[in-house]
């Protein structure tokens, strides 16, 4: 049953939106309006807390992996202030390549943390 005051799924789309954004300062943006100055974020290969810093590990992704998007992956869901979702990444217009599952904390509608999982991740990936 899901008690949420929160709408996960957009919640979920902000996020997403934050990960597929290239251009800094439109990035940065989306930051400031969907997290805690504090936030933080984790998961096996990274970890980053405070809006910059979160900001430049995106960057590290868009290097990383040019050309690839996130999507959401089935439905997110939400009890209290508590999110989970998972997501796909993959380039555009392609098979996705990479999988994982994010458990997120908010803080008055706001993400406060992150944790990430990888649920598929290609070798070399």
């Amino acid at each position: 049953m899901n008690t949420a005051a929160h709408d996960a799924t957009a919640i979920a789309q902000r996020y997403i939106a934050v990960w597929n954004e290239t251009d800094a300062a439109r990035r940065a943006a989306l930051i400031e309006a969907g997290w805690t100055a504090n936030a933080r974020y984790v998961d096996p290969m990274a970890q980053a807390s405070g809006h910059e810093q979160i900001s430049a590990l995106v960057g590290v992704v868009h290097q990383r992996y040019p050309g690839f998007r996130f999507n959401l992956l089935g439905k997110a869901d939400a009890h209290g202030d508590h999110l989970r979702f998972s997501w796909t990444l993959g380039p555009s217009g392609a098979e996705d390549l990479i999988q994982g599952t994010d458990f997120v904390r908010l803080d008055a509608g706001k993400l406060s943390s992150v944790t990430g999982f990888l649920d598929k991740v290609p070798v070399g990936a």
